[in-house]
């Protein structure tokens, strides 16, 4: 035989043999779906956390690689004063030009001496973050070279669509929380039904009715309680609605942004590669003619100088898109799979 009984306020039990919940107003089912989406943000934190990680420790590779090319980039000027100096007091010899030029390549060549030493400094200090970063003890870093790095700008020439932004962590936060606040809000509706506790197979539908009714009259008293509730769960979604809204407009200009960067990089480097093609055959020129005593020692001065600019501003901006590079993979939530 089964039974009814009152339990809980707001509840109706029913029979002896099998207990289950009769979720008939869906506070279980919503329970259920807001804690799933509670477990998803807290995995969207975790990967945006990662993706920060990742992001980070690349900058600090690329910038090792950067800080090398420079160094490279100065000791072969540093051999090329040196030639240059060779030169220019063969020529004093021969009375083609004076003592003043030859200190002046001197110093020229001294000053770039003092920048090699600067990145020597430079690279030591950066190993040693690099290896805080990664929670070791200072350690001597592994490395490929800037110009053997290679990236596909073409994959993103026709930009991204939009629905790679559900990569984003933080748009997959702002999501779930979404979906937490409207479970929330469903169940805040439910509360104004009595729950339905299933314990048997057979009951006295009178008794039964006799119970619901006492279960909603304890679910009437208590309306102001669930209204209040209703309206704070309302609310709280309308707020998570309008974040949602918002983390996707900023991923959007993020990314955005990112995306001209980049290619406003990659389009200084070129000219950046066709300014030191015509500064070599500048400086090879005007060597050229000092010899011959066509061009004074200031004009092969200041074509070298323009040409180190130029070769240290290229690397630079190699590093700058290279950094774009790593800020659109962080923007797109961990990169993009263009398959």
């Amino acid at each position: 035989n089964g039974s009814i009984s009152g339990g809980t306020p707001g509840t109706v039990t029913i029979g002896a043999d099998v207990n289950w919940d009769a979720d008939v107003f869906g506070k279980l089912r919503n329970t259920k779906k807001g804690a799933a989406a509670s477990v998803e943000e807290s995995i969207a934190s975790k990967q945006s956390v990662q993706n920060l990680l990742v992001a980070t420790i690349a900058g600090y590779y690329y910038n090792l690689l950067v800080l090398d090319e420079k160094l490279n980039t100065s000791r072969r000027t540093v051999e090329n004063w040196e030639e240059n100096i060779r030169t220019m007091e063969a020529l004093k010899r021969a009375g083609k030009t004076t003592e003043a030029a030859v200190l002046q390549a001197k110093a020229n060549r001294l000053d770039v001496q003092n920048n090699v030493y600067n990145l020597y400094q430079k690279i030591f200090e950066a190993e040693n973050s690099f290896a805080a970063l990664l929670g070791t003890v200072p350690f001597k870093i592994e490395r490929g070279k800037l110009g053997e790095q290679t990236f596909q700008h073409d994959y993103f020439s026709g930009g991204v669509p939009a629905a790679i932004l559900s990569n984003r962590p933080d748009v997959r936060q702002a999501e779930m929380a979404l979906a937490q606040a409207f479970y929330a809000t469903n169940i805040s509706r439910a509360s104004f039904y009595p729950s339905l506790k299933l314990t048997g197979d057979m009951f006295n539908p009178a008794g039964f009715i006799l119970q619901l009714t006492a279960a909603l009259s304890q679910q009437l008293y208590a309306k102001g309680v669930n209204k209040a509730n209703l309206r704070r769960a309302e609310a709280e979604q309308s707020i998570a609605t309008y974040q949602f809204r918002q983390s996707l407009l900023d991923a959007g200009v993020e990314v955005n942004n990112a995306l001209i960067a980049v290619k406003t990089a990659s389009s200084r480097m070129k000219i950046d590669r066709k300014q030191i093609v015509h500064l070599q055959a500048a400086v090879w020129n005007t060597q050229l003619l000092m010899k011959h005593g066509n061009a004074n020692y200031l004009e092969v001065l200041s074509a070298q100088q323009k040409l180190l600019q130029a070769e240290l501003a290229e690397v630079s901006d190699q590093f700058e898109e290279i950094r774009n590079i790593i800020n659109l993979y962080h923007a797109l939530g961990g990169g993009y799979d263009m398959e």
